[in-house]
């Protein structure tokens, strides 16, 4: 069989145990606990910019660094760890991962300066994306094959309420007592979440013929760089609107600035159900799943550009882009595992790579239309463009999936 080919809903995974019922969702919860204290760590020092320069003594610019030193610690870290961890078992490589988080995290706490805290958030960004690969491998194999889409968006689900609960939360905390506080309480999520794991999660049997050399053969297949690319281009848009949603919503939409947490609230919780809704059409369709994703972007994206200055219209948008947003993400990381069935992990482990490097695309293409004077209308214009580049991305995609299925079958 052509390594290429996409074997939908495969695992090829020796499956863990089997649970249901309370079982099933405390491990689940579990899992789902490391996303949440990772989307909160990713997302809150945004909200705590000032106070940071303030402490540190440097510019805003400067800090904003830290934002990326994370995201590149990401992009690094998902492929490099996943595959050093290739042949130990799932439960152990997550438990490995969200130690190396919480130190991480609390390694800033301590931070004595810009440079050590630089650092520190370089080393925070580095299990992110492994630790989402390899939790929604391990959350695949407690269910039926016919439930892997809704698990994995059950993982993915600590990632949509923390921006729900966790990072307004926390950015009070931050700003009420002292900004370092949000790496003490990620710290106290992440050792909770290594509990949490060690207790309820089944142990994982390391797969037949696991090695760094079969993972690493991800990155021989067209088919996976393919999938990136549509998450690369398709979320690139979607980050050019949510890079700049404040300014938006303050300038075109005339909103308070006061009013700018609460509305990202409702964003966020529009995430949570994207990812609900997202998990189940992975499991009716994962292609089928990204084309209605893509084309929901597209479709909103535009239509947030023509009712920005309307308020009512544009709450009800964000609402909705937060959704649409989330509706792609566990569809994504089925297409990335299905197109490497031989290396899931890393596989999967790519698809945060892939995110990370559209928010940092999306953010500078959308910071190229405003600075070129087309207003702060035009990110969601720009958006919409990217997002319909992707959804052309995907059909070629599954076009080419075809394709390989059938010559493999002769």
């Amino acid at each position: 069989m052509n390594s290429d080919a996409i074997a939908p809903g495969s695992t090829n995974l020796k499956r863990s145990t089997q649970l249901s019922g309370r079982a099933l969702l405390l491990a689940v919860v579990a899992l789902a606990m490391g996303g949440f204290g990772i989307g909160t760590t990713e997302f809150t020092i945004m909200g705590l910019l000032q106070e940071g320069a303030t402490d540190l003594g440097v510019s805003n610019a400067r800090m904003g660094l830290l934002i990326s030193a994370y995201a590149l610690g990401v992009v690094v870290g998902a492929p490099i760890l996943t595959a050093l961890g290739a042949r130990v078992a799932r439960k152990t490589m997550v438990l490995w991962l969200m130690a190396f988080f919480t130190l991480a995290n609390l390694s800033s706490l301590f931070a004595a300066n810009y440079e050590w805290m630089l650092v520190s958030r370089f080393l925070a960004g580095l299990p992110h994306g492994a630790y989402f690969g390899i939790a929604a491998i391990l959350a695949g194999t407690l269910v039926p094959a016919s439930m892997r889409g809704r698990a994995i968006a059950w993982v993915m689900l600590g990632l949509s309420v923390a921006n729900v609960l966790g990072v307004p939360v926390v950015t009070f905390l931050g700003q009420s007592f002292g900004w370092r506080w949000m790496f003490a309480v990620v710290g106290l999520v992440g050792a909770l979440t290594w509990v949490a794991i060690r207790v309820f999660v089944p142990f994982s049997p390391v797969h037949e013929g696991a090695s760094i050399r079969r993972e690493l053969s991800a990155l021989r297949s067209g088919q996976v760089w393919m999938a990136m690319l549509t998450g690369i281009v398709g979320f690139g848009g979607f980050f050019a609107v949510y890079s700049y949603i404040s300014p938006i919503l303050t300038d075109v939409t005339g909103l308070p600035i006061r009013a700018v947490p609460l509305v990202l609230g409702l964003y966020g919780i529009g995430m949570v159900v994207g990812s609900l809704i997202g998990g189940r059409l992975a499991d009716w369709s994962v292609l089928g799943a990204i084309y209605v994703a893509t084309s929901a972007m597209v479709l909103f994206m535009a239509l947030f550009g023509v009712v920005a200055t309307h308020m009512v219209p544009t709450l009800v948008l964000v609402f909705i882009l937060g959704g649409t947003g989330s509706l792609l993400v566990p569809a994504l990381q089925a297409l990335l595992m299905d197109s490497a069935p031989h290396a899931q992990s890393l596989a999967a482990s790519l698809n945060h790579s892939a995110l990370n490097v559209a928010n940092a695309l999306g953010a500078a293409l959308g910071a190229a239309v405003i600075t070129a004077g087309l207003g702060y209308r035009a990110p969601a214009f720009l958006g919409a463009g990217l997002a319909l580049l992707g959804l052309l991305l995907a059909l070629a995609t599954g076009i080419r999936a075809k394709r390989l299925a059938a010559a493999s079958s002769r």
